[in-house]
C-alpha cells in the first residue's frame, strides 16, 4: 500500500515554485527597466565611462655637476595624443589636419618622420639604397617617383584633400600611425612640449577632435644650454632598432640617451612609467582621468665636472681658436677644431671636458632644422675630439721618450748631446731650431731638451736605444688603450707602431722610422684624454689614475649606488676592461723628478718653448708644446700639455688646436684655464708672435 506524501512537503514545492516565478518576474522587470525605460540614460553614462589605460611617463633622472648644478633636468611639458575612435577615413583625416593646423598656428611642431616632400616632389633621403630600402620597408614599388610614392600613400590613406601641401600633412600623421599602430587603448603622439596656447585650445574643442588629449609629461631639458655637451649628450626619439630589444621596459613613444652620459647611464637615468585611466566616451572625447600607478622618477647622477670651470674651458678653447683664424699670433690658419680637458692628477676625475665646436641638444628634442643639422655635418659638431680623435702628439711625446732613455740608462741626467741642427743618420732629419734660425741648439742634456723641445737631442736617444723601450713605456703610461671615461665613442689610438708600420706598409721598421716616431710623429696617435692621463700620470709621481666623469649616483630616496657595481655595468657595457687592479708606474722617482724640471724649464726659463706666454705668471707650472705635422701641406696641429702648481700638483691641462700652426698658439688657452682655475691675477701680456715659430716642425 502506497503512502501519502506529508501535505507539508507539497507546501515546500509550491513555495519554491513560486519564488522562482517571482524572481524571473523581478529580473525581466529589472531588464525592461534598464533597455526601455532608462536604456538611453544608462547608455550615455556607459559611454561615458569607458576606460583607456594610459602610460604615466616618469621624469628621467637629473645630471648635476660636482657642486650641484643641474646640468640636465627635467620640467612638466604637455604632449598631445590621438585615440582610435569609431570614425571613418575621411573623418580621420579631416581631424588630424585640423590639429596639425592649430599646432603650426600657434608655432608648435608635430611629429614628421615621412622622408618625401613637395612642391617640388622630391626624398629628403639622399642616398639611393637608403630611398629604395625605405620604400620596400614600406611596400612601395622600388622605382616609383617622389611624385608617384606621393600618390600612391595619398590613396593608401584615402586623403581627399586636393592641396598637395595639406594632403602632405595628413599623410605624415597617417604615416606615423602606419609605422608604430593606434587603437583605443594605445594612441601614438603627433607632438610633443606643446604650447600653452594649444593645450588651451585643443581642450576647448575637443568636441571636434575625437581622440585628440593632451597629457602632461617631463619634459628634458638643458639650462646651461651647450654647455658640455659633448659629456651630457643628447636625447631623442627611440629607433625602431632600440625598440625590437627593449620593449620588455620601453614603449614606441619613449625618448631614449643617444650619446654621452645619457647614453652610457639610460639604465640608471630612465624612471619607472606609472600609470593613468582614462574616461572617454565612444566618440574619443576624455570625460576624466586618474592615476592608479604613481610613476618614480630615474636616478640622479652627480658629475666630476664643475659647471663655472668647464664653461672657461670652452670660452678660453672657441676664442682662442678665433683668434688663430684671424691672424693674431702671426699669420692665419683656418683652425677645424679642438678639445681641452682639465684633469684630478690625484685620483683622475675629470672636472672639464670641451670639443670643439659644441652642439645644442636640446634641439633634438625641441626640433632641430636641417639647416642646422647641415651646419652640425660640415663641422663635426658631435665628434668628440677629446675621447674620439686620435691625433700625433708631437714634441708632448718626448716625456716618454725621455722616461725611456733614463730607465734604460741610454743617457744620465747630466750626460749632453750636442745638437748641430741637422742629424747625420738616417734619413738627415733636422732639429726645428736649427730650420728657424740656422743653427743647433748645441751641447744640451736631458731636461735641457725637454726644455728647448730639441729633436736633434731625442733623435739621438731613438738611435741609441731603439724604438721597443718607447713603445714600452708609452703603454706604461697609458697611451694607445683607453682610459675607461664613461663614453661612448672612446678610441684606442695606435701605440704598437712596428706592428702598424707593417700593417699599412708592408715593411720592417727602420732607422728613420724612429727617428720620426720619437719626436711624436709616425704612426703615433693618441687621444687628447690619453694624454692628460699621461701628463697626470707624471705630475703625481707614477700613481696609476682611474679616469673617470662619474662621481655618484643616487636613487630617488637619496641612496648611494655601489661604485663598483657601477663600474662593472659600464665596462661591460663599454667593452672596456676593469680597471679595478690598477697598480702604479714602475719608474724610478728620479726619473720623474727630470722630467718634470724639464717641463717647469719650458714655462718659466728662457729658451722654453712656452716661456713668454707664461713668464708673467704668478705661480711655477710645467708643460709642454707640441706642433705636428699632419701630412697636409701648411696644416699643423697645435698641443699644449701640462700641469699645475708645480710643487704640488693639482690638475693637468691638456690642449689640442686643429691646425693650430703651432703648438705656442695652444698655450694661451691652458693659461687662461689655470688663471680661472688658481685665482691668479697674471696681467695680460702681448705675446711677442715673432718669438713663434711658424713652420710645420715638430718642437
Amino acid at each position: 500500500m502506497k503512502q501519502k506524501k506529508p501535505r507539508n512537503e507539497k507546501v515546500r514545492y509550491n513555495i519554491i515554485i513560486m519564488l522562482v516565478y517571482i524572481i524571473g518576474i523581478i529580473l525581466l522587470f529589472q531588464l525592461f527597466n534598464l533597455q526601455i525605460i532608462h536604456g538611453k540614460e544608462y547608455r550615455e553614462t556607459s559611454n561615458t565611462r569607458l576606460t583607456r589605460e594610459s602610460t604615466l611617463k616618469a621624469a628621467r633622472g637629473d645630471v648635476l655637476d660636482a657642486n650641484g648644478n643641474k646640468l640636465v633636468t627635467t620640467k612638466i611639458g604637455y604632449s598631445l595624443e590621438l585615440y582610435k575612435t569609431k570614425m571613418d577615413n575621411q573623418a580621420l583625416n579631416e581631424t588630424i589636419l585640423k590639429i596639425v593646423e592649430l599646432l603650426e598656428k600657434n608655432g608648435d611642431k608635430y611629429i614628421d618622420n615621412l622622408p618625401l616632400k613637395v612642391k617640388p616632389y622630391s626624398f629628403s633621403i639622399e642616398d639611393e639604397e637608403a630611398q629604395k630600402n625605405w620604400k620596400k620597408s614600406n611596400n612601395i614599388d622600388e622605382n616609383f617617383t617622389a611624385e608617384e610614392v606621393f600618390n600612391f600613400l595619398k590613396e593608401k590613406y584615402s586623403i581627399q584633400e586636393e592641396n598637395p601641401e595639406k594632403a602632405r600633412k595628413i599623410m605624415v600623421v597617417r604615416y606615423e600611425i602606419s609605422r608604430n599602430g593606434f587603437s583605443n587603448i594605445k594612441p601614438i603622439t603627433i607632438s610633443k612640449n606643446i604650447s600653452s596656447l594649444s593645450v588651451n585650445q585643443i581642450r576647448e574643442q575637443s568636441n571636434y577632435l575625437p581622440g585628440a588629449g593632451v597629457v602632461t609629461e617631463p619634459i628634458v631639458v638643458y639650462p646651461y644650454g651647450s654647455l658640455a655637451s659633448h659629456i651630457l649628450g643628447q636625447v631623442g626619439a627611440i629607433s625602431e632598432d632600440e625598440y625590437k630589444t627593449r620593449k620588455d621596459t620601453y614603449n614606441i613613444n619613449d625618448i631614449i640617451g643617444k650619446s654621452g652620459i645619457e647614453a652610457t647611464l639610460e639604465e640608471y637615468l630612465k624612471g619607472q612609467d606609472g600609470i593613468r585611466q582614462l574616461d572617454m566616451a565612444v566618440d574619443g572625447t576624455i570625460t576624466g582621468e586618474y592615476i592608479t600607478k604613481e610613476a618614480v622618477a630615474g636616478n640622479n647622477v652627480t658629475l666630476t665636472i664643475d659647471a663655472n670651470l668647464q664653461k672657461v674651458v670652452e670660452n678660453a678653447l672657441k676664442n682662442n681658436i678665433e683668434k688663430i683664424k684671424k691672424g693674431e699670433y702671426g699669420k692665419k690658419y683656418n683652425a677645424n677644431g679642438g678639445a681641452a680637458i682639465v684633469m684630478n692628477v690625484k685620483n683622475g676625475e675629470v672636472l672639464a671636458l670641451a670639443s670643439y665646436p659644441d652642439y645644442e641638444p636640446e634641439l633634438y628634442i625641441t626640433g632641430i632644422t636641417e639647416e642646422k643639422l647641415k651646419e652640425y655635418e660640415k663641422g663635426r659638431n658631435l665628434f668628440n675630439r677629446a675621447i674620439s680623435g686620435a691625433y700625433a702628439p708631437g714634441s708632448i711625446f718626448k716625456m716618454a721618450v725621455a722616461t725611456a732613455a733614463l730607465e734604460t740608462k741610454t743617457i744620465t741626467e747630466t750626460a749632453t748631446v750636442n745638437d748641430i741642427g741637422r742629424y747625420t743618420r738616417g734619413y738627415h732629419p733636422v732639429c726645428w731650431y736649427y730650420t728657424e734660425y740656422g743653427y743647433g741648439h748645441g751641447p744640451l742634456n736631458i731636461k735641457q731638451a725637454i726644455q728647448k723641445s730639441c729633436n736633434y737631442f731625442f733623435y739621438e736617444m731613438g738611435y741609441r736605444m731603439g724604438i721597443e723601450p718607447v713603445i714600452q713605456y708609452a703603454k706604461m703610461y697609458g697611451l694607445g688603450k683607453k682610459t675607461g671615461i664613461e663614453l661612448y665613442g672612446e678610441v684606442e689610438g695606435t701605440v704598437n707602431l712596428t706592428e702598424k708600420c707593417k700593417e699599412l706598409t708592408g715593411q720592417e721598421w727602420q732607422l728613420g722610422d724612429t727617428l720620426s716616431a720619437v719626436i711624436g710623429q709616425s704612426y703615433n696617435e693618441y687621444t687628447p684624454i690619453q694624454i692628460a692621463k699621461y701628463i697626470s700620470m707624471i705630475a703625481n709621481n707614477g700613481k696609476e689614475i682611474d679616469v673617470t666623469l662619474i662621481k655618484s649616483i643616487t636613487d630617488i630616496n637619496g641612496n648611494e649606488i655601489p661604485k663598483q657595481q657601477i663600474e662593472e655595468k659600464l665596462n661591460e657595457k663599454l667593452g672596456n676592461n676593469s680597471t679595478s687592479n690598477i697598480t702604479d708606474l714602475e719608474i724610478d722617482k728620479k726619473t720623474l723628478e727630470i722630467i718634470r724640471k724639464g717641463m717647469k724649464g719650458v714655462t718659466s726659463e728662457s729658451g722654453g718653448t712656452a716661456y713668454y706666454i707664461f713668464s708673467d705668471f704668478e705661480m711655477d707650472i710645467a708643460g709642454k708644446t707640441g706642433s705636428v705635422e699632419t701630412g697636409t701641406k701648411g696644416q699643423v696641429n697645435g698641443w699644449f700639455a701640462g700641469f699645475a702648481p708645480y710643487d704640488d700638483p693639482e690638475i693637468a691641462v691638456v690642449v689640442l688646436i686643429e691646425n693650430a700652426g703651432a703648438g705656442g698658439n695652444v698655450a694661451p688657452v691652458a693659461k687662461e684655464i689655470m688663471k680661472s682655475y688658481f685665482g691668479t691675477n697674471a696681467k695680460e701680456v702681448n705675446e711677442d708672435v715673432t718669438a713663434i715659430p711658424s713652420t710645420g716642425e715638430t718642437r
